[in-house]
């Protein structure tokens, strides 16, 4: 193969047709989502809610619905994690381009124009979107709602622990740490005085005490690899028979997981109702939908299984180890405790805690780490909620998609490409060396004659 070289000028040419630009692997995707999207009037639906958002004559050039919502999309599909870098991602490639639905001559917006709609566009109206794509998964028979599993995890904030300030005066921390140093006699404290200080107190990072003024729904917490960082709790919950995100809702990071289920479950329950009322969706939903929890130790409590058994709810959670336990004047609670103990025994409940760490965590492996959403970039939780709601949106729709299609991603479609082009290639690169053997002794033949060997 000839080695060519890059010309300094390079004359463009005038005219091009569309059908001649290159297309990449993501292009047959990006095709079917967007005709499954149409086929079931996705954009006449958001258009239709976003309606009240939007003046008839007057204002700056908007951002249509149907492209505000394809571009959330596009971040959980192509893992990026902020608004600059969606609306980056969308100008620079043809594919994206013409899943959101932009000519070739078009420009791509900015991403001060998705953060502005974001911020126009409630969350009522993100969260009938969610419940919109979970009716797309009812009709293909992906959501079940009877067995639901609850988790929970952190979400980095944006915002940075050395902003953080004093609730009562509000002192910054080096100011903080400086009075300290001043009281205790100390006029002109040095940086190692301070660290010092600083490393004999007790509760030094409380979010009874201090707070950061940029987001104030942040709360200090401990993430996954041990770092105390601001932070917000994200729960969701999974259906244990197609791993459907069914809700999705934003929490104290502090928040424990036996006060914050309640929100999740109401969640689910309102957004399975919504889509039992499809006259399209094949459901199997009840009247009480939700019948069975299964979650992990830190949702066990002596009340939370009370509260299940009195809401008509079988719970499968893990029981921690808390030795010799005193049931005097708690009847209910023992029976609840002891009724949940003998359901995670059995051969069904062993099934259901080994399928929660998959489905469940799958889930979040999908959301944040693929999606890139470990950190967010919003703050405030209603912020936050109207990306997340969106983003767990696109991992629902990538169920319908590997039902339908076979690959739930771009990427996964990337992946088959290269298994099925693979084999060939290497069949190829061998049958080009044998030819390139055969035609080196047939030269060889002709130059010096048949070769001659002793007997």
């Amino acid at each position: 193969m000839a080695m060519g070289k890059r010309k300094a000028v390079r004359q463009e040419p005038l005219f091009i047709v569309a059908a001649d630009l290159p297309r990449t692997p993501a292009h047959p995707f990006y095709e079917k989502l967007n005709q499954i999207l149409t086929q079931d009037h996705f954009d006449p639906f958001v258009e239709g809610l976003c309606q009240k958002f939007y003046a008839d004559t007057l204002g700056r050039p908007s951002l249509t619905p149907g492209h505000y919502f394809r571009l959330l999309l596009l971040g959980y599909f192509e893992g990026i994690d902020s608004e600059r870098g969606i609306a980056w991602r969308c100008g620079d490639s043809l594919s994206l381009r013409a899943f959101v639905g932009y000519a070739i001559s078009e420009a791509a917006v900015d991403h001060s124009t998705i953060s502005r709609t974001r911020r126009l566009i409630d969350l009522e109206t993100h969260q009938e979107v969610f419940t919109w794509v979970l009716t797309l998964l009812a009709r293909e028979q992906l959501v079940r709602g009877k067995t639901v599993g609850i988790d929970a995890t952190t979400l980095e904030a944006n915002a940075a622990m050395k902003s953080i300030v004093r609730k009562d005066g509000g002192q910054s921390y080096d100011e903080f740490l400086q009075g300290l140093a001043k009281a205790s006699g100390i006029d002109t404290p040095t940086r190692e005085d301070l660290a010092r200080i600083d490393k004999a107190r007790k509760n030094k990072a409380s979010n009874e005490d201090w707070h950061n003024p940029h987001d104030p729904d942040a709360r200090i917490t401990k993430m996954k690899d041990g770092r105390t960082h601001l932070a917000h709790k994200q729960e969701h919950a999974v259906d244990m028979e197609s791993g459907a995100v069914l809700a999705v809702t934003i929490q104290e990071a502090d928040a424990g997981d036996t006060t914050t289920w309640r929100a999740t479950v109401e969640e689910t329950w309102q957004n399975l109702h919504t889509v039992a009322e499809d006259p399209k969706a094949d459901t199997h939903l009840h009247d009480h939908p939700v019948e069975e929890l299964v979650e992990d130790k830190g949702y066990h409590s002596n009340q939370t299984m009370a509260d299940y058994r009195e809401l008509g709810i079988r719970s499968y959670v893990s029981e921690p180890q808390r030795g010799q336990r005193d049931w005097e004047d708690k009847t209910n609670e023992r029976d609840a405790v002891y009724a949940n103990r003998r359901r995670i025994r059995g051969v069904r409940g062993r099934r259901l805690m080994r399928q929660r760490g998959e489905l469940i965590e799958r889930s979040f492996a999908h959301v944040l780490e693929t999606g890139a959403m470990r950190r967010t970039h919003l703050r405030g939780h209603l912020n936050i909620l109207k990306r997340m709601l969106v983003h767990v949106g696109g991992f629902n729709l990538s169920l319908v998609m590997r039902k339908v299609f076979g690959r739930g991603t771009p990427r996964g479609l990337q992946g088959l490409c290269l298994r099925i082009l693979g084999p060939i290639l290497m069949l190829w690169k061998v049958l080009a060396e044998v030819w390139s053997r055969i035609e080196e002794s047939e030269l060889a033949n002709q130059q010096f004659g048949p070769r001659r060997y002793a007997a």
